[in-house]
């Protein structure tokens, strides 16, 4: 009967998409503006300097940046400024002249790439398939420094990186800047006359931070990219047989502890070792790519900050850093996290095949993992499993875009290890309804055969009340999601009701859900204000309800919670959240009354100093075998200081602790801090030096980095990762008790050749 509950459930959504798509695609996609810029063509490309003083620039069409966007929708930029625009036919270049009554308040830094967004700068948002589903970004501040992105609807990924080049300069009147964006870095319709949406912005932080906009945009209408203005008539540009060359090279040694029971046994140094690899990218036209990777490396060049999982039953979530896995990701996102690249663990070789329209994309990776690592979930938690075991992994994502705003789309996943396989398919969707209101939500299905090694992983654990258990003793199972979620987006008033529901057998080997046998229903509405005054800006209250059971009809969890933000003068927000009512069931027993209360603070009140943070306090579930009831609190903090326009001293520090309820027992406590000190000689070349502190596990981490980037590919790295752990014993090699347990230096060099 369950089965056949979720085919018709399938099937009347499927009629449902159906029905919407049909009155979706003959709503209008035009929501544009009339603004409309025609930029000038010039045959020969040009040297772009931060002052725009090629003359060619005096002939160029302008248009002025007039709107405020934030904090008031409906007032005039403060500031003015103007854009101008060129193009050739390889290169897209824009010009800003930015005007500024006090000169001396600009915020301006040399950093790296993606590091200035508290700075002023001015950018772009760039949709050549004019489809409102993806927008390129594109910003620098006022001395040249980089940032990049995409926008998927309201989200972005920063971690997109193209190759363009850039230039800034401040004077007596305000500062000017230059973008110079090679048509080979985008994908854009191949058509003779070209028509791009196009948004330009200007970022001015001052008292209150403004954000201006070329055409008029409304903060009511929740398609920020569907206001943007054209840029039209662009002739005889192409984007074809693009070659793109990613090798790198690197020499390391190890060194590690000969025993870790035993501090003084010293370290075993192993003998240099190298390695190689790279990436081959072709595309023969502008909306098709080819890339394909050898040995990517993931070394400890990008590391991850660690967290708290003190009394966190749950697999804990990293970003992904490497290059091929980040480029193109958004073309696999889906609204469950069902393809997780970081799942990919150690590859030897991967490939990748995309396909942009302005009607559809159709995304393919395959990848060949020689450590595939497992995330078994659960109700109550989940494990993650290292291991040698190599997997077969292949993910196919395709999605058509309906009208303005919506679209339909489907993912395959599949991954073999010998004869374990695990296998998922899903469609998804998002549909604009009506002016404000959206539904959307996800459909999946897994089918699943376990590996047969009880020695790599024997753990007895039940999924929910079925017969399986998470033990690799070679069962066959299967599972289903359903997520589902009805929205108003509006100004002054939003709501959402949310439906979520994981089968307890349901697995993604290839994604990362960590938390199953749960049917979930949330809703929660919030009301906005803007009183633009100095002090006290705008904000919002809202409430919210969420009820959890697992799937067989067992309550599991409740709660509401109530919270206000505001933004204050001097670029500064807070809220501050209250759980009136929080109950939940746990391992057999009926907690209630875990009143908490969540307190957050950010604040960039100055051209040198920035912070934040988010104190949490009240009752937990202490999540042990034998559970208990228990009070305490978390801190998370972090402040950056920017003495001088170069240095920038980045400080993080978090704190959690629970006891029992009479305080006789103290069931852990304990914090990491971390410190990122990173001196920018020039917007290419940097000396890095992150150190971290765990008190949890007394591990001491040191990472010393002297890097070179020509650019966002090309790179030169020098340094060393130092672990020490406190054995509360002196001796060689260490300082205060703590000893050296590893230690690696490395060399890399990686270059981009493109042609």
């Amino acid at each position: 009967m369950r089965k056949d509950t979720q085919y018709y459930t399938t099937v009347i959504v499927l009629l449902f998409l159906f029905t919407f798509s049909v009155h979706v695609n003959a709503q209008s996609k035009g929501e544009h503006s009339n603004h409309a810029l025609k930029p000038l063509q010039i045959k020969n490309d040009i040297e772009i300097t931060g002052t725009l003083s090629n003359q060619v620039w005096d002939k160029a069409p302008s248009i002025a940046i007039n709107n405020e966007v934030q904090p008031d929708d409906n007032a005039p930029a403060p500031v003015h400024t103007t854009v101008k625009v060129l193009y050739s036919e390889d290169n897209l270049y824009i010009g800003f002249i930015c005007d500024d009554p006090n000169p001396d308040k600009i915020r301006a830094h040399v950093a790296d790439r993606d590091e200035s967004f508290h700075d002023d700068f001015v950018g772009i948002f760039l949709d050549p398939f004019d489809s409102n589903q993806h927008a390129y970004e594109f910003f620098i501040n006022p001395l040249g420094v980089q940032m990049d992105g995409m926008r998927s609807h309201n989200n972005e990924d920063m971690s997109y990186d193209v190759l363009w080049r850039s230039e800034g300069s401040i004077n007596d009147s305000g500062y000017t800047a230059v973008m110079k964006i090679p048509f080979k870095s985008l994908h854009f319709p191949k058509q003779k006359i070209q028509d791009w949406s196009i948004q330009f912005i200007r970022n001015y932080p001052r008292s209150k931070r403004y954000q201006l906009v070329w055409t008029n945009v409304q903060i009511d209408n929740s398609c920020l990219m569907c206001q943007n203005g054209d840029l039209v008539g662009m002739r005889n540009v192409e984007n074809s047989n693009t070659v793109e060359l990613l090798p790198y090279a690197m020499s390391y040694q190890n060194s590690s502890i000969r025993n870790t029971d035993n501090p003084s046994s010293g370290l075993n140094n192993d003998p240099i070792s190298g390695r190689i690899g790279g990436s081959i990218s072709y595309s023969p036209t502008s909306t098709t790519s080819l890339d394909a990777v050898f040995n990517p490396d993931f070394s400890q060049i990008e590391t991850d900050a660690a967290q708290i999982d003190a009394n966190q039953t749950f697999a804990l979530y990293y970003s992904e850093k490497r290059p091929f896995f980040m480029k193109g990701s958004d073309l696999f996102n889906t609204p469950e996290d069902l393809f997780y690249s970081r799942m990919i663990n150690h590859p030897l070789t991967a490939g990748k095949v995309t396909q942009n329209s302005s009607k559809y994309s159709i995304a393919f990776l395959t990848a060949y993992d020689r450590n595939a690592a497992f995330v078994i979930p659960g109700e109550l938690g989940s494990s993650l499993i290292k291991s040698d075991v190599h997997a077969y992994n292949n993910i196919l994502r395709g999605k058509y875009n309906i009208g303005s705003e919506s679209h339909i789309g489907g993912l395959i996943t599949t991954r073999n290890q010998g004869d374990a396989f695990n296998y998922v398919g899903s469609i998804d969707w998002n549909l604009h309804l009506a002016d404000h209101y959206y539904f959307n939500g996800q459909l999946g299905y897994s089918d699943t055969q376990e590996l047969q090694d009880t020695t790599l992983f024997n753990d007895s654990r039940s999924f929910g009340h079925s017969s399986y258990n998470a033990a690799f003793n070679g069962e066959q199972y299967r599972g289903s999601l359903i997520s589902a979620q009805f929205e108003r987006q509006a100004k002054y008033y939003s709501f959402s009701a949310e439906y979520k529901s994981f089968s307890p057998t349901f697995q993604t080997q290839s994604g990362f859900i960590n938390r199953t046998d749960r049917r979930q229903i949330r809703v929660g509405q919030n009301i906005s204000y803007y009183l633009n005054k100095n002090w006290l800006s705008n904000g919002r209250v809202s409430i919210t309800g969420n009820w959890r059971y697992d799937f067989a009809g067992q309550f599991m969890e409740r709660f509401i919670y109530a919270s206000w933000y505001n933004k204050f003068g001097a670029q500064t927000n807070f809220s501050i959240t209250y759980l009136p009512l929080n109950d939940e069931q746990y391992r057999g027993r009926f907690f209630t009354r875990m009143y908490q209360i969540m307190l957050d603070l950010n604040s960039n009140p100055t051209n040198i100093l920035s912070f934040g943070s988010h104190l949490e306090f009240g009752r937990h579930i202490y999540r042990a075998d034998n559970p208990s009831l228990g009070h305490g609190y978390s801190l998370s903090a972090y402040t950056n200081i920017k003495p001088t326009s170069r240095l920038n001293l980045s400080f993080n520090y978090n704190f959690s602790t629970l006891s029992s309820l009479d305080n006789s027992q103290n069931y852990y406590s304990g914090d990491i801090i971390r410190l990122n000190s990173k001196y920018n000689f020039s917007r290419k070349l940097f000396l890095r030096l992150i150190t971290q502190y765990n008190s949890f596990n007394e591990h001491f981490q040191v990472y010393p980095l002297l890097y070179y980037k020509l650019n966002p590919f090309s790179k030169f790295y020098i340094g060393m990762t130092d672990n020490l752990r406190n054995y509360n014993q002196s001796g060689p090699g260490g300082v205060d008790g703590f000893r050296q347990t590893h230690r690696e230096f490395f060399v890399k060099f990686q270059y981009l050749i493109r042609s």
